[in-house]
């Protein structure tokens, strides 16, 4: 099956799971609060659907149109903008009859499942598959530097000792944390084995985020070729599997990024490689092709440590993990206001990437997670059309004594509803932009 069909499949199922769960967030507080329920669909059914029944007073169905899903309450301006029905008597079955305090509980009920629902995918993970770490023994030539983490003191083959005094389960998880979570210091042991604890600036996440180097660290690992990809020049030349390449024409290689940085620079040239093979050292020439590439796979070394947790260990650290997972989206957001950050918006395709190329039930539940925690986030903006639009008038109400007029709401709604749907065509716009361009 190909790549891109098993990501589309994986995301339409993610994507019916956090929205059926998201819609049932709202259709439970509305029955027992005894407001009625008009629709329950899965996708948006416009002008027709592919399937739907009627049980009760409500029709369940599967719209054709996969950009979300929706609940229809009878007496609540939204997006179907059924103003004839707000035109007649209030009924006591209505959205609109209930007292402030149950509105806002049905609409906050959508958000809440899904934070609720990352939590627990994230302790399910942890107590199936375990917790994965990636300690500083995984890594034993230490991190390459960018030039940006040099100006700060960080020099290659640094060992990542603790952050703000907590050492970290995963090594690599320092550049996260100097982007969004405003560390303070760091203390690292250099090669020479001497430990130094580093001084960060204030604005070192924003440095990052406007240079473009988002992982101002990452892992070194010797240029050592794992695989050889047969119709590339690398294997006319004569590499194999186990080479290790040491140097470059005139230049040393310590690690694969000294590769790779040296390579790119030399698009369609021929390049003296020595290589080191059981125990020898042999001189092979190659041409990169046109975009610096030689036809080869680096073989990491890296290998990640997997810990089992018991259910209470689990639950703790689901709970954890998802509590920063939010707190990083939220303090991130702000990049989003930013030129770089808006041309970095993605739709569908975008979520879609978040998914492996092979079907990987750990890494499918993963990103479900992950897209759950940021669906409860962005419906909770206050913005007409979403759910924290409604709860931001409900709290005026319930602060003022006075609710907003309907012809305001459907205003409001409408306004809402357009700004969506910008922002949907930009996003994935972006998306196609880059495809095309790659």
């Amino acid at each position: 099956m190909e790549p891109i069909l098993i990501k589309g499949i994986q995301l339409l199922l993610s994507l019916s799971i956090l929205i059926v769960l998201h819609e049932l967030g709202h259709f439970i507080p509305a029955k027992v609060f005894k407001t009625r329920v008009e629709k329950f669909f899965l996708f948006f059914d416009v002008k027709f659907a592919l399937i739907k029944k009627k049980f009760g007073d409500t029709v369940y169905g599967i719209g054709w149109l996969p950009l979300g899903g929706y609940v229809k309450i009878s007496g609540m301006i939204d997006e179907s903008m059924d103003t004839e029905q707000m035109q007649q008597e209030p009924q006591p079955w209505e959205f609109r009859s209930k007292p402030a305090w149950q509105r806002l509980i049905i609409m906050l009920g959508g958000v809440t499942v899904n934070l609720i629902l990352g939590f627990l995918i994230y302790t399910m993970i942890l107590f199936v598959w375990g917790k994965n770490t990636l300690p500083n023994s995984a890594l034993p030539m230490g991190m390459g530097v960018t030039s940006l983490a040099k100006e700060v003191g960080f020099q290659k083959g640094d060992q990542i000792i603790n952050v703000d005094g907590k050492a970290l389960d995963v090594a690599l998880d320092i550049n996260k944390m100097l982007l969004i979570r405003s560390v303070e210091k760091v203390e690292v042991q250099h090669p020479n084995g001497r430990r130094e604890t580093l001084e960060i600036p204030e604005d070192f996440g924003s440095r990052m985020f406007s240079s473009g180097q988002m992982n101002v660290l990452f892992p070194r690992f010797p240029a050592k070729i794992d695989s050889v990809l047969t119709d590339k020049n690398a294997y006319a030349a004569g590499f194999r599997p186990g080479d290790k390449i040491v140097g470059a024409d005139d230049t040393v290689i310590e690690d694969w990024v000294e590769l790779r940085d040296y390579n790119n620079d030399r698009a369609n040239q021929m390049i003296q490689y020595v290589v080191a093979r059981n125990q020898d050292r042999d001189t092979l020439n190659l041409v990169l092709d046109v975009e610096g590439k030689m036809g080869v796979i680096p073989a990491t070394g890296i290998k990640i440590n997997q810990i089992e947790l018991s259910l209470a260990e689990s639950i703790q650290e689901g709970f954890s993990y998802g509590y920063w997972t939010l707190f990083d989206y939220v303090a991130q957001f702000k990049y989003v206001f930013t030129k770089k950050g808006a041309s970095q918006l993605g739709g569908f395709g975008a979520i879609g990437s978040l998914f492996p190329d092979q079907w990987d039930w750990r890494a499918f539940w993963a990103s479900t997670a992950f897209i759950s925690i940021i669906l409860a986030f962005m419906n909770l903006l206050p913005i007409p059309a979403l759910d924290g639009g409604h709860v931001m008038f409900l709290l005026y109400e319930m602060v003022s004594g006075r609710k907003p007029n309907d012809k305001f709401m459907e205003y409001a709604q409408m306004t809402g509803f357009f700004l969506l749907l910008a922002l949907v065509i930009y996003a994935n716009g972006n998306d196609l932009f880059r495809f095309l361009s790659n």
